[in-house]
């Protein structure tokens, strides 16, 4: 009797789609971790020479006041400012639907009751996002006739720092020192390194 030849099961193959899939999202993967590793290598304080000009940049607005990232930005910018008392501070930031007052106002107040002088202040208010903060905040300088001396120190929370400095240089600035303000709301910290390296890619490619 014949025994019948049977071919050992190999299961089944994946599909030439499957594959790609599986590929694009290695492919994702390493791109986001190189941008996240890009965010958290900008996040920390970064200092050159003696700036003459801080920029705080502005985030949301509540009825009561600065909301918890914005105050962190404030308290780092007030800290910087104690140890050089003769800075120039830009505080930037316009006002968006759901804010009570533009985020330089807001900002200004606060850091006049805490002692900054107003003439030490000036306010560019009608800015909506990274890129504007910083082409308006040059724009302001040169109305003033301010030169930025030995350069510019941005405060913001360290997430936003990388994208701040690229879009920093863009706008003209030629020596960019940075703060890296703490983030105390937890789960805003989480929710921007996620968006953060999105917002990279964003700014690298559409905003000039």
């Amino acid at each position: 009797m014949r025994r019948r030849a049977y071919q050992s099961y190999t299961g089944r193959r994946p599909c030439i789609w499957l594959r790609v899939l599986i590929a694009l999202v290695l492919a994702g993967a390493v791109a986001f971790s190189a941008l996240l590793g890009a965010v958290l290598w900008g996040s920390r304080d970064q200092i050159q020479g003696e700036p003459q000009v801080m920029i705080v940049l502005g985030c949301k607005v509540e009825e009561q006041g600065p909301s918890v990232l914005l105050r962190d930005r404030l308290e780092e910018a007030l800290d910087y400012w104690e140890e050089h008392p003769g800075l120039t501070i830009v505080v930037s930031g316009g006002q968006g639907p759901n804010e009570p007052t533009t985020e330089a106002r807001a900002m200004a107040d606060y850091l006049i009751d805490a002692g900054v002088p107003e003439e030490q202040l000036l306010l560019e208010d009608q800015s909506h996002n990274t890129d504007q903060n910083l082409r308006y905040t040059m724009a302001l300088l040169e109305e003033e006739d301010l030169e930025p001396g030995e350069g510019v120190v941005i405060v913001s929370n360290g997430f936003h720092l990388a994208r701040a400095r690229l879009l920093a240089e863009r706008a003209g600035f030629e020596q960019v020192s940075t703060l890296a303000a703490p983030s105390s709301h937890l789960p805003s910290l989480l929710y921007m390194y996620i968006r953060e390296p999105m917002a990279l890619v964003k700014s690298f490619l559409l905003d000039r």
